[in-house]
């Protein structure tokens, strides 16, 4: 399995933060844009058993991709594996860590295993390590963006 952890510091509670990754809107709010996904069900919630459908292309190849949440800790963490889609294997945890100063840092902790075993990995690692640190980095960003929003600074472009 490979790993790929994205951290940032939030100016906010885990709480709030956890309570932005539950509103109806978070998982389209959180797709970077441009990307060619169409999503089919959204989360209804965070909770055991919720899950996201969405089509994307890989390559040529239309593919859908089944997430069902399998951990929920409210206001600290949740979640998902790949039930169906592009990897061998695909497990997401979110973590809303107390950052003792009054924010959160936000956590992405990604274990997966490309697709094609041996040959998915040496032809298409780096890949798959670029797009994770783009869409991460957007998603960080987003959630950054709407908290500087509400405290009334002026949040940087994304």
């Amino acid at each position: 399995m490979q790993r790929f952890i994205k951290e940032s510091r939030i100016p906010a509670s885990p709480e709030a933060v956890f309570a932005f990754f539950e509103r109806p809107d978070a998982f389209e709010r959180l797709l970077p844009p441009g990307e060619p996904v169409e999503v089919v069900e959204t989360p209804k919630s965070l909770d055991v058993g919720a899950r996201a459908v969405i089509r994307m292309h890989v390559g040529p190849f239309p593919v859908e991709w089944v997430a069902e949440h399998i951990e929920y800790i409210p206001g600290r963490l949740f979640v998902d594996r790949q039930v169906k889609g592009p990897f061998a294997a695909w497990v997401h945890r979110h973590e809303f860590l107390d950052d003792g100063d009054g924010g959160t840092i936000l956590r992405d902790v990604v274990d997966y295993r490309p697709p094609l075993g041996m040959l998915g990995t040496l032809f298409g690692g780096a890949m798959i390590e670029s797009r994770l640190r783009k869409m991460f980095a957007y998603r960080h960003d987003v959630v950054r963006r709407a908290f500087e929003a509400e405290a009334g600074r002026d949040p940087a472009p994304v």
